[in-house]
Formats: structure tokens, sequence, C-alpha cells
């Protein structure tokens, strides 16, 4: 699978990628965009399912060089990309803005076999990636995308 952020990946070759692109007419950077999306710091449920389940070193302290608790690696007015680490697994969050739409790219590269396991079964989970919430996981693609227009409204609210 060719990916749109192949020269931002830091990751050599993923295991696991998925890829999200919402339209909008907001004109922003895509940092604002991912500090739209994960916050400053991560919330309660990043936390547990981030820093506790899956073991990555992300922050609690709210800093330029971190977005949702995962470190800025790289960043243009175009592209950010996020990364953190277990001892296990290495995600990567790189989100792309340009004129009219904003990508979230999420990889991972399974360091262990335990990855392989865990990060899959994970991915079946209503929120955790950037896909949308699977049939019948207590949620629908209509809420999805009522919550991806909630993200343009704040973008659209904060610039």
């Amino acid at each position: 699978m060719q990916l749109p952020t192949t020269s931002w990946s830091a990751l050599d070759a993923p295991d696991y990628a998925d890829v999200f692109s919402h339209r909008s007419d907001v004109d922003t950077t895509a940092e604002h965009w991912a500090r739209v999306m994960f916050g400053n710091t991560p919330g309660l449920l990043g936390t547990l399912l981030f820093r506790g389940l899956l073991g990555l070193r992300i922050t609690h302290r709210r800093s330029r060089d971190t977005i949702g608790g995962w470190r800025v690696a790289a960043r243009t007015d175009e592209a950010v990309r996020l990364e953190a680490r277990s001892w296990f697994l290495t995600g990567e969050l790189v989100v792309l803005a340009a004129a009219g739409s904003v990508t979230l790219v999420t990889s991972m590269r399974y360091d262990r076999r335990l990855a392989a396991i865990v990060w899959p079964a994970l991915t079946t989970c209503p929120g955790v990636t950037s896909r949308p919430w699977p049939p019948g996981c207590g949620s629908s693609p209509r809420a999805h995308a009522e919550r991806r227009d909630t993200a343009t409204a704040i973008a659209q609210k904060n610039q």
C-alpha cells in the first residue's frame, strides 16, 4: 500500500497503516489540526490505551514539543509527524494539511511478536484508529462524520 506520506514517515516498513482524509475549507497548519484532533495532552482514554496498555512513552505535560502526549518528531506548516515507542511497538501519526483537506496516517511497527497480537485486536475497538467505527461497536459512520464536523468547527473557531 502506497501511503500519501511516504516522505514524512520515519518507519521503513510499517506492519500496520491506515489513512483518513477529511475535506474542509479551514485553512490552518497541520500542527493546529493535530492539536484539534489529539489535544495538547492525552485524555484519560489515551493515557489508559497508549501508555497503560501499549506502554508507549507519552507525556502528560503540555509542551510545544508534544501533541496529545506524543513527541513531535518533525513539523512544517503542511505536515507534522508524531512518534511514540514502547518495548514492543513503535507508533507514528502523520497529519497533512493541504488546500481543502486534512489527512491523518496512523502507522505501527511491530518490534516484538506481542505487538502483532495486541495492536490488531485494538484496531477493532471504536476510536482507536482513524477508521470509522465498525457497525455494532457503539457508533455509526454517521456519528463518526459528526465528530469530524465537530473537529472542523473547533479548528475554525480556534483560527
